[in-house]
């Protein structure tokens, strides 16, 4: 029963992980090139102009994005790893 817990928890886990992964990935890079391209901010870029913060610091919104991503990567890699094994 433990194993059954233990599973289901890592799945909710690994399926949060893709998907903030990705949302800060679109916000940060779609922002950072929305601005720079049309000269219009939305989303967390526009949060950001909002508090003062520098216009680089969308561009560290979507690494952090690619880092959950690569992470949640990594996580999908190893599991199916150990699933194999008998």
């Amino acid at each position: 029963m433990a194993n059954q817990l233990k599973g289901a928890d890592s799945g909710s886990g690994q399926g949060l992980l893709w998907l903030f992964g990705a949302i800060l990935a679109v916000q940060g890079f779609g922002s950072a090139v929305t601005e720079a391209g049309w000269g219009t901010s939305f989303g967390v870029a526009a949060l950001m102009r909002a508090a003062h913060v520098p216009e680089w610091a969308t561009l560290l919104v979507g690494l952090a994005g690619l880092v959950l991503l690569g992470v949640a990567a990594r996580r999908h890699r190893a599991r199916g790893r150990v699933e194999r094994q008998p």
